[in-house]
C-alpha cells in the first residue's frame, strides 16, 4: 500500500504561507462555491472535503501554528532529500530529462483526455519525484518557450508548439534517455 503524501493546505487553498485570515476566508468562499458537491458544473466532493479540511486548519490560529511547524519541516526534508539523492553527472542533462518528462506527461494527458488536458503543479511532484521548488525552473522554461501554458484552473497544459517539439525531437530524445553518462576513467 503506497504511503500518502501529506496535503499542502496552502496549495489546496492556493494562498501564500503568509496569507492573512481575511484572504484565507475570501479564497475559501470562492473555491467552496466552485467545488461544492451541489454545484452541477464544477462540483467535486473529494476536493471540497480537502478544501474544508485545509480551511479548518489554516483559519484557526492554534491549528495553523502547529501545521506551519510541520509544513516547514516537510519543506526542509524535501530539500535535504533531493540534494542528497542520486548524484547526476550533469545537472543540465537532468534538467533536460525533467523537461522531456513533463512534456511527455502533458502530451499523453492531452491525447488520453482531450476534454481535460491539464495537470496541476503538485501532481508533477509525484509523477517526477522532485519537489515543487525544483520544478519551478522547469515550468518557467517551458512556459517561456511556449511549450506549455496555464488553463483557467492554473493547470499546466501542452501547447501546439510543445507537441510539435516533442514529436520532432522524439528519436533524439530516445537516444538521450538511453545513452549512459560517460566517465573520465576509461
Amino acid at each position: 500500500m503506497p504511503i500518502e503524501e501529506p496535503v499542502d493546505y496552502y496549495e489546496v487553498l492556493q494562498v501564500n504561507t503568509s496569507a492573512d485570515p481575511e484572504t484565507i476566508d475570501r479564497v475559501y468562499r470562492l473555491l467552496a462555491q466552485r467545488f461544492h458537491p451541489d454545484n452541477q458544473q464544477t462540483g467535486d466532493e473529494r476536493r471540497f472535503r480537502t478544501l474544508l479540511e485545509a480551511y479548518t486548519v489554516l483559519r484557526d490560529p492554534e491549528k495553523r501554528a502547529r501545521y506551519d511547524l510541520l509544513h516547514q519541516q516537510r519543506r526542509q526534508d524535501r530539500w535535504r532529500l533531493v540534494s542528497s539523492g542520486a548524484q547526476v553527472e550533469n545537472d543540465f542533462e537532468m534538467e533536460q530529462i525533467v523537461r522531456l518528462t513533463v512534456l511527455e506527461a502533458l502530451y499523453t494527458k492531452r491525447r488520453v483526455e482531450p476534454s481535460d488536458p491539464g495537470i496541476f503543479w503538485h501532481e508533477f511532484e509525484g509523477l517526477i519525484g522532485r519537489p515543487r521548488e525544483h520544478l519551478e525552473f522547469t515550468f518557467w522554461f517551458l512556459q517561456q518557450k511556449k511549450f506549455v501554458t496555464r488553463d483557467d484552473h492554473s493547470r499546466l497544459v501542452l501547447t501546439v508548439e510543445g507537441a510539435e517539439y516533442l514529436e520532432q525531437t522524439y528519436r533524439s530524445n530516445l537516444l538521450f534517455y538511453n545513452v549512459p553518462a560517460t566517465t573520465e576513467n576509461k
